[in-house]
């Protein structure tokens, strides 16, 4: 007889109002180009895979590093304001403690002087949330542009 795995469960209502709670707080921090206060909600080995173009990034000080500088890379010293909309999240919670989630992301960059905003990209993102010190931290950040689908 052979032991099996227990296979995820979908999180329950406490579970996913915190992970809202935490996304929250984490796009709040990268909106307002916190970098330091926003790689600290990532784990200290994360892996931040968040462009095509690039290689995953290693670690919450490179995590920092690569906030700060893609703002200035993207924006060139442009004044804009971004916004991350994150909907449509499923959240399962793994036998190893775990919470995996999945969610659509829009990034809204709203410009000065102009009334409409460009939507820059629109993208679904795969995470694995742990619990460090009690606290929801990103162990591992998957970012798909949608133009990037076949």
């Amino acid at each position: 007889m052979s032991a099996t795995t227990p296979a995820p469960v979908l999180a329950s209502t406490e579970t996913y109002v915190e992970v809202q709670q935490f996304y929250a707080g984490q796009v709040h921090l990268l909106d307002t180009v916190q970098a330091e206060p926003f790689a600290a909600t990532f784990t200290e080995d994360a892996v931040f895979d968040h462009s095509p173009t690039a290689p995953p990034i290693h670690g919450r000080a490179a995590i920092a590093r690569e906030v700060a500088a893609f703002h200035q890379r993207q924006l060139d010293g442009e004044r804009v304001q971004r916004r991350h909309w994150f909907n449509m999240m499923t959240v399962f919670e793994h036998p190893d403690g775990t919470l995996r989630t999945h969610y659509y992301a829009l990034i809204v960059v709203t410009r000065k002087g102009l009334a409409v905003p460009v939507i820059a990209p629109s993208c679904t993102v795969d995470d694995v949330l742990v619990r460090e010190d009690g606290r929801l931290r990103t162990r591992t950040r998957k970012v798909t542009p949608d133009q990037t689908i076949g």
